[in-house]
């Protein structure tokens, strides 16, 4: 008797249809295709001091060639679709996941689409048994990407560095990879990736580096940075494999028997020709130059790392950066051209393997305002402060205002006493001796704290020596102390901040480059210490980069703060180029001598001299701000939230009735939830402006659709009404009571969560499994739930 294909389901296809189909035509099972490959995370959704995750992405098959060079994506359906109905999502899929091939198929038979076709070709329809074989495929794939000479070839199919821990390059980094060792292998010679920070730039470039070093396309490497902290990074992490055939260049002197260098670009150049050690090599020692961080100058015409790069232009030279520049006067894709591959912060987010972020603003009145001091006001050390009006620009540059600093002490103090005292963060100031500042400050703020271990503030600054030697117990997240850095230059870029979860801006930033690695220092993900997003304290209206078309990375919410708003509530409530003076020998930022200390004797040749009146007795305040909120694309939301809010929903539910329909045939309602979330709705905000009693279905149907809206307590009173719950036992009825009144309180996505029978008065019918058992097992209650909810819902 044949099998009705009609009753089966889609995994029965993929297994009786789907897959001996590819198998049959030669593709082996245990190394050339994956089922159900997740490739991304699924977007982090906070909801006050809560996280949850979106939807994660997931092909049916994903076919490869060698392992982590993919060629066909497949989408199945059951046999009640047609052949065709899987191609549009297969598409899509492939066009993130950079694949040439898409296949659709219902167990009848196979759509081929080939992305590098053209005319009539482009889809043709395949029986089961003629499925194309991997060589067949790799040709179409070789012609594609311009792979014509043997030796190209083999550089393509070089294996990856596997290490046995089942680590694997993420998707992004595979296609940077494989996009990069295919432009090598066809000649390219100037190479640009653009990969936001956290995404892993360095592992990206050691497997490009490897495959190129192994297959002996490349055999003198030399890996440029421009910190100290990065090379020991790199050479301590990803780059470790190397071993034996590493080397760090030091002290000027170097020694040609290695294969891979690291090297400080500073320690590499200089004014002085004999300090020019990279001219010890030959022009043609190196075939490979990797420039990490290239956006620090590297494209500069009469930089350090333009020299360099100058010098050994014979060699292939790729460049990694986050935020390229384009100025007047640099730009790296003249350099090195447009990139090869850009993987972006708002990419990142919405993927799930970056943290998403909130914005608190905080606006003070001397900045608003300025502040001109009264006729004949004198300085703290007796000085007639000259009269003129001092704004934001001058704070802490060219005069101190001691309040301002206490205020700003005090704010961040209370955002700490919010989302966590022992938070890791940091806190970006205008110079060395303002970071000096705000941690004397911030001691006083939390003096409990630091009388307890005196690293609870730290300033870490380039010329602070014991704040630089606490830098890597501050990213490591086994380490408690130090939990506030202060700092100025030296932490914005190539810092592994895995655990930061708050970032003070009170610089004044006008680079859309130095925002960006600011901001990259709160992205990166560490759920085992429980780090899924990070909050940014705005004093300087910096967060108005935000808003420029540069900016690709979409933040939770900007919240300014008005003047009696306390911030240690606040989360709980929600549910000009500033170019840094680097000193050439260390990479690290010139010391700014505090006024102080500022005398003939204690300022070295290389250090900066800097004037600052230092005043007091000044009243500094909070102002009143209004609220703002940003769009999916990260952009300032200029209409009222509520018609924001409509417009995302009826893009997706064009009728009431359309919405009505997909609210009551969800099992789970929290699922629609967070699809309306990841399109941009935001639910927090939405129920602080509207009315918090609302359910959300409330909410939408009265935002979106002019409905009469009901608070959550009228619809449980309504289904107590109907006394529905009559139809249970004593014990199951005083449950499903229970979780009415909860959802009264709370709304529909606590009682969908099994843990709430772990939460009073709930748990006092019994332990979770025993409650369950009551209703007679788990499939039991969660039907009784699913009911309870459809007469909650009933009146519309």
């Amino acid at each position: 008797m044949s099998i009705d294909k009609k009753t089966l389901s889609e995994r029965d296809i993929c297994t009786k249809y789907i897959t001996p189909a590819i198998e049959r035509a030669g593709w082996d099972k245990q190394t050339q295709f994956l089922e159900e490959v997740t490739f991304t995370d699924g977007r982090i959704i906070v909801r006050g001091k809560l996280h949850t995750r979106g939807t994660a992405k997931r092909a049916d098959y994903i076919l490869y060639y060698k392992p982590n060079i993919p060629i066909a994506v497949i989408e199945a359906k059951d046999n009640k679709h047609s052949v065709r109905d899987g191609l549009q999502q297969g598409l899509d899929y492939a066009r993130i996941l950079d694949i040439p091939f898409v296949f659709s198929s219902n167990g009848d038979g196979f759509v081929f689409h080939d992305r590098t076709a053209t005319g009539a070709d482009i889809e043709t329809e395949l029986d089961n048994d003629h499925f194309p074989s991997p060589e067949e495929l790799w040709e179409r794939y070789k012609k594609y990407k311009g792979i014509v000479t043997p030796e190209a070839e083999k550089i393509v199919e070089q294996d990856y560095y596997f290490d046995g821990s089942g680590r694997k390059p993420r998707y992004y980094q595979q296609i940077a990879v494989n996009r990069t060792v295919e432009a090598i292998a066809g000649g390219q010679n100037r190479i640009l990736l653009v990969m936001a920070t956290g995404t892993g730039k360095t592992y990206t470039a050691f497997q490009i580096i490897y495959r190129l070093w192994k297959s002996r396309a490349k055999r003198k490497i030399l890996f440029l940075a421009d910190r100290n902290a990065l090379i020991e990074q790199t050479k301590r992490g990803d780059f470790k494999h190397f071993n034996d055939k590493m080397t760090v260049v030091k002290k000027h002197q170097v020694d040609k028997a290695y294969e891979v260098y690291l090297a400080l670009y500073q320690g590499l150049s200089g004014s002085e020709e004999e300090r020019n050690i990279y001219k010890q090599f030959s022009p043609d020692f190196f075939d490979l130059v990797v420039v990490d961080e290239c956006h620090r100058g590297s494209a500069r015409e009469d930089s350090s790392w333009r020299e360099i790069l100058e010098y050994f232009k014979g060699a292939t030279q790729i460049g990694l950066t986050a935020t390229p520049r384009e100025t007047d006067e640099i730009s790296n894709s003249e350099y090195f051209g447009e990139p090869i591959y850009t993987y972006s912060l708002k990419q990142g987010i919405n993927d799930g393997f970056l943290a998403p972020y909130r914005v608190v603003r905080v606006m003070l009145d001397v900045d608003a305002e300025g502040w001109r001091p009264p006729k004949g006001f004198r300085d703290k050390f007796g000085n007639l402060v000259e009269d003129r009006v001092y704004n934001r620009r001058d704070f802490d540059k060219k005069i101190v205002i001691e309040e301002r600093r206490k205020l700003v002490a005090r704010k961040i103090s209370e955002i700490l006493e919010s989302i966590g005292r022992f938070s890791k963060s940091i806190v970006f100031c205008c110079d060395i001796e303002h970071a000096q500042g705000m941690r004397g400050e911030l001691v006083k703020a939390n003096a409990d704290l630091a009388a307890a271990n005196s690293k609870y503030v730290m300033q870490i600054t380039g010329d602070n020596d014991e704040g630089k030697r606490e830098l890597e117990n501050f990213t490591n997240p086994e380490e408690t102390y130090p939990v506030i850095a202060t700092t100025s230059e030296l932490m914005t870029t190539g810092v592994d901040a895995q655990t930061c979860k708050l970032i003070v801006l009170d610089s004044n930033i006008n680079s859309m480059t130095k925002f960006k690695q600011i901001i990259g220092r709160g992205t990166r993900i560490n759920e085992e210490y429980d780090k899924r997003s990070f909050t940014i304290l705005d004093f300087r209206n910096a967060t108005d980069l935000f808003a420029d078309r540069e900016f690709d990375g979409e933040p939770i919410r900007v919240k300014p703060i008005s003047e009696d708003a306390d911030l240690t509530t606040i989360i709980a409530e929600e549910e000009a180029d500033e170019t840094p003076l680097i000193d050439e020998e260390t990479g690290e930022e010139v010391r700014i001598v505090p006024p102080a200390v500022r005398t003939p004797a204690s300022t070295p040749a290389n250090f900066t001299r800097l004037e600052k009146i230092v005043v007091n007795g000044v009243d500094v305040s909070v102002l009143v701000s209004r609220e703002l909120h940003f769009d999916s694309q990260g952009k300032p939301i200029t209409k009222k939230l509520t018609d924001h809010t409509k417009e995302i929903v009826t893009e997706q539910f064009a009728t009431l009735k359309d919405f009505l329909t997909r609210w009551n045939e969800s099992d789970r309602k929290e699922a629609i939830i967070g699809e309306l979330e990841e399109r941009g709705v935001l639910v927090a905000e939405l129920e602080n402006s509207v009315d918090k009693q609302l359910d959300l279905f409330d909410l939408i149907c009265h935002v979106a659709y002019d409905q009469p809206p009901l608070t959550r307590k009228e619809r449980a009173n309504n289904v107590k009404k109907r006394n529905y719950f009559t139809k249970y036992g004593d014990r199951t009825r005083q449950v499903l009571e229970a979780l009415l009144d909860k959802y009264a309180d709370e709304g529909v996505q606590e009682i969908e969560n099994i843990k709430v029978l772990q939460i009073p008065p709930i748990d006092e019918f019994g332990s979770p499994t025993e409650i369950i058992m009551q209703f007679g097992g788990k499939q039991k209650y969660l039907e009784a739930v699913r009911e309870l909810e459809s007469e909650l819902y009933k009146v519309a």
